[in-house]
């Protein structure tokens, strides 16, 4: 009887207790993430990464070397967890790994500048709030913005971070900064050396076996190549304005050369790597072999591009140009990536007008994860302006926050809700920050946009100071013209000329932001203003019937938001060699009615196709995937330019088959030219 009453006395007791426990439970749980800002749940985010942080220091190990299965040695810093006597603490942490091939030495630089208590924080402060929006300077002012949410700390270190109970590991890329070898520029040698330092660093002393891996540019692509292998110890990973198609992206877009971008990279990179180790040479220990290496390879790909420009015809072109140019190479081959094989839970963080706009979207789209364990962040940013747009009413917490965020959950296991942020954050060109299911292909049935042609016409539209000022319908128009267009410097001038400089002719304001210098050397097809709010959201792609003067062509078309008093701001663009015409099927995409979304080139010298001159040519070219907004009143505009100097530049034999000639859109009601455009809305066109 005693034993009855004891056993209904616990039972009892219990289910006093279940409600209270539920309820404790419930208060512990981390919030779920609301809204592009994350609600209560960014806000804890954002604590956690500006509070007061578990270890009060941090402690470097300088150029540790890591030894590469060939033999080669990289140099790493290692900065760890510190207590208060700058002592590195006992407990093992995880590690987030950062291969840069800009030397650990500016990483340094950048975190020494950034370090010293109380005034960094301030700066960094000021940063994130200065506003010059609206100035000639407003470029400048989203570059101070990039700096201070979170793009500084992710190129370099994250001292926040480390004194959470993370260990920082920064590793000079093979023949770059202090490390040994030839620089192998994101290829095969370079990717496996990155999978032996992520086992390296899982079975350090320090290290609790979780690997993560942070950075950006570069270094975010380096980690999608990583992750494309699966290391066991690589657990979760943060690129910043990463690209998966190098050749695409920005070595060769459309067949033309990325003219400015890459001999300013190239020359950057090759300079960087022949710094040397001053400390090492003042302890009598200098690295012969890394001088060694230097000198056997001292001007990586700067030769290469150099044959580019210099050789006239195909045979004299250096071999590793047509590599680069050609299919089923092991060069082109380590640059083209297959972000399907990631396993790894991965934060995509991208911008409209960043160098590798057309990748980012596509990296998280192709990633077989479910949304939530792969996010996807695009900002209207470019390269160097990452992150400029956040950390504003309403906009997603800073870039180090989400970072932060992403690491707890996924390398130590913290319920804090990221998993169920975004999936997709998107800032619309023309309006807000929005949160969706998906982007483009990946979107819901509630989200998808419907791709529509809308048609190129002869129809003055009266609106643009252009060579011809065409219109955009609805419906086919039955038009029977020949527009022409000649090779100019206008794009000088052009947001395409601040993507491909990676957002430097972005900082002073007179280009970038209005298209209508660059238009007065294009052909302009603008439509009918938009009736009601309208989005356009996903892939683009553009379909030109051309004759061409010359064997060859080069055509650069955009997308504009047409605003009423007339500013032309470019949504997307594209590019294309008219000889690099075929289109790869297996890589590209149709909507319903069969006609392309993304057609993607080949881009490759074996598929070269030279045009008949005066001879029609149908040429489909894919423009990167955006998300914007059409306000009430505002217009869609096609802009056709012959060339895109400086953002690309075909190599010479390539240019001399263009002769530099016009080149002309052929109007044919049999074979209708038109930009495939996905719409939600009701547009009144």
């Amino acid at each position: 009887m005693k034993h009855a009453l004891r056993v209904t006395g616990i039972v009892a007791a219990a289910a006093l207790l279940l409600p209270l426990t539920a309820t404790m439970a419930k208060a512990d749980a981390a919030p779920r993430p609301t809204g592009p800002d994350g609600g209560a749940a960014g806000a804890a985010w954002t604590a956690a990464e500006d509070g007061q942080q578990q270890y009060p220091n941090v402690a470097i190990q300088w150029d540790v070397p890591i030894t590469m299965s060939d033999g080669t040695v990289l140099k790493a810093n290692v900065y760890r967890p510190a207590d208060a006597s700058g002592r590195a603490i006992d407990a093992p942490t995880p590690a987030i790994v950062n291969m840069t091939p800009y030397t650990k030495l500016v990483s340094n630089l950048a975190d020494s500048a950034f370090s010293i208590p109380g005034l960094s924080d301030a700066l960094l402060n000021v940063f994130r709030n200065i506003r010059l929006d609206g100035t000639p300077l407003t470029g400048f002012g989203e570059l101070l913005n990039a700096a201070g949410n979170g793009e500084l700390r992710n190129f370099s270190v994250d001292r926040q971070l480390i004194k959470s109970g993370y260990t920082q590991v920064v590793v000079d890329v093979r023949g770059t900064g202090f490390s040994q070898g030839q620089w192998d520029m994101l290829r095969g040698r370079e990717q496996q050396d990155t999978v032996e330092t992520i086992d390296w660093a899982s079975k350090q002393s320090w290290s609790d076996g979780k690997v993560g891996m942070n950075g950006l540019s570069y270094s975010a692509i380096n980690q999608v190549q990583a992750a494309e292998q699966n290391p066991p110890a690589l657990k979760a990973i943060f690129p910043i304005v990463p690209g998966s198609d190098l050749i695409d992206d920005v070595l060769a877009p459309g067949g033309g050369f990325g003219f400015n971008f890459i001999p300013l990279w190239l020359g950057a990179i090759n300079g960087l790597k022949w710094v040397p180790d001053l400390a090492s040479i003042a302890k009598g220990a200098f690295d012969f072999k890394w001088l060694q290496d230097r000198t056997a390879d001292p001007f990586t790909y700067l030769d290469v591009l150099m044959s580019a420009y210099t050789s006239t015809t195909m045979d004299q072109l250096d071999p590793r140009v047509k590599q680069m140019l050609s299919d089923f190479t092991s060069e082109r081959k380590d640059w083209l990536g297959d972000p399907s094989r990631i396993t790894t839970p991965t934060f995509v963080t991208g911008g409209w007008h960043d160098l590798f706009t057309y990748s980012e979207s596509k990296i998280y789209n192709q990633i077989p994860l479910p949304p939530g364990q792969k996010q996807l962040l695009m900002g209207d940013t470019y390269h160097v302006t990452s992150g400029a747009d956040v950390n504003r009413p309403g906009g997603p917490p800073r870039l180090d926050v989400l970072q932060r965020a992403w690491f707890d959950k996924w390398l130590k296991g913290i319920d804090n809700g990221i998993d169920t942020y975004g999936p997709v954050t998107l800032r619309q060109q023309g309006g807000g920050w929005t949160t969706q299911g998906g982007f483009g292909p990946s979107a819901p049935a509630s989200e998808a946009a419907d791709h529509r042609r809308m048609y190129l016409s002869s129809q003055r539209s009266g609106t643009a100071n252009s060579v011809y000022d065409g219109s955009l319908t609805g419906d086919a128009n039955g038009d029977n013209d020949s527009l022409t267009v000649a090779p100019g410097l206008t794009a000088i001038c052009s947001n395409d000329a601040a993507q491909a400089t990676a957002g430097v002719l972005n900082l002073i304001d007179v280009c970038a932001k209005d298209s209508r210098i660059a238009e007065s050397n294009a052909l302009t097809f603008t439509s009918a203003p938009v009736a009601e709010t309208t989005t356009i959201s996903g892939p683009v792609a553009v379909h030109l019937n051309t004759v061409q003067d010359a064997a060859d062509g080069y055509w650069t078309v955009t997308v504009n938001d047409v605003a009423p008093d007339g500013q032309s701001t470019v949504l997307t663009s594209g590019q294309l060699m008219a000889s690099l015409r075929q289109v790869d099927e297996d890589h590209s995409s149709r909507d319903s009615k069969g006609d392309y979304t993304d057609p993607r080139a080949f881009t490759s010298l074996d598929k070269r196709q030279l045009t008949v001159p005066g001879e029609a040519t149908t040429l489909d070219i894919a423009l990167g995937a955006t998300e914007a907004v059409l306000q009430p009143g505002h217009r869609l505009r096609v802009d056709v330019f012959a060339g895109n100097f400086p953002k690309g530049l075909p190599i010479l034999p390539m240019l001399v088959d263009t002769g530099l000639k016009p080149e002309h859109v052929q109007l044919d009601p049999n074979n209708p030219s038109y930009v495939n455009i996905p719409v939600r809305g009701r547009t009144g066109w």
